[in-house]
């Protein structure tokens, strides 16, 4: 594979669509190109959202098990004009376009009003990464405010909500530039209501864990 083709694989590797064999040298190239390294994390609020509706997905509804690739080079051409441009905006009505296009008619849009909003803080002094998680419940889940503080960049990270039942899922990732200190904000969701969450975590996207965030 080609330098270049290993930079446009950035949104596929995001999206969870590179087959084992690209997937491992592209990991191989993330670790060398700070500009791929920011791409993956820039496709977090759409991973999210996929996610989000994959797990509050009733069984009964059928999905399409695989996009087609006329869908996912849109999607992944779509989002590197939206980066470009700078339009955070039209990044989360492009995931629920992408949602609508793969299921297709009859998909219900998930609302609801919010319980109380709970704001969790953390911050552990063996990595010096700190974060402040705000959860608000749903009828569908966790909407979650997301700030985090890590100097120790390069790197790509993720946030994993840990549930009372022992699972585990990847709420969102980011990517943290090297030596910055400025907070890194986003919003994402969970399908986990929040009495059913045990806490957060912030790992690397290698199974690092750099703080623990502990739900009260």
């Amino acid at each position: 594979m080609r330098s270049l083709d290993r930079h446009r694989d950035a949104g596929a590797y995001a999206l969870g669509v590179l087959d084992e064999a690209d997937r491992f040298r592209f990991e191989d190239h993330l670790g060398q190109c700070p500009g791929c390294v920011a791409r993956v994390g820039e496709f977090g609020s759409a991973t999210a959202a996929l996610a989000l509706y994959a797990r509050a997905t009733p069984p009964a509804v059928e999905t399409v098990a695989e996009a087609g690739p006329v869908l996912l080079d849109g999607l992944v051409s779509g989002m590197e004009r939206v980066r470009r441009a700078g339009r955070r905006r039209w990044l989360c009505a492009m995931a629920a376009a992408v949602v609508l296009a793969v299921v297709g008619p009859g998909v219900a849009v998930l609302g609801g009003s919010g319980d109380g909003a709970v704001r969790l803080d953390a911050r552990d002094a063996r990595t010096g990464v700190s974060a402040s998680v705000t959860a608000s419940g749903h009828e569908w889940g966790t909407a979650l405010g997301i700030e985090v503080r890590d100097a120790r960049g390069p790197r790509v990270c993720e946030l994993v909500a840990v549930g009372k039942d022992g699972s585990r899922q990847t709420v969102t990732s980011w990517a943290v530039r090297a030596h910055d200190a400025a907070a890194t904000t986003t919003q994402s969701a969970v399908a986990l209501r929040p009495q059913d969450i045990a806490g957060f975590e912030v790992r690397t996207v290698d199974g690092t864990r750099l703080v623990a965030i502990p739900m009260r």
